[in-house]
């Protein structure tokens, strides 16, 4: 019932030698890691965008009227 579980192969010498042998970036070496690095990247720039939006609206204030 678990020998897929327990009895797998140990393919860790074969994923190094396929990593360490990539001239790419470190983080564009992995499957998907152009997914993980673009989304980063996408959230990163709306957290600053709108960080920089909330301390533009701080920095204006309110108009005098109100």
């Amino acid at each position: 019932m678990l020998n897929s579980l327990v009895f797998k192969p140990n393919r860790v010498v074969e994923k190094q030698k396929f990593v360490q042998n990539q001239s790419a970036p470190i983080y564009y070496r992995l499957p998907r890691s152009k997914l993980y690095v673009g989304s980063y990247y996408a959230i990163f720039a709306v957290g600053m965008v709108s960080t920089a939006y909330g301390a533009f609206q701080l920095i204006k204030g309110k108009p005098a009227g109100e």
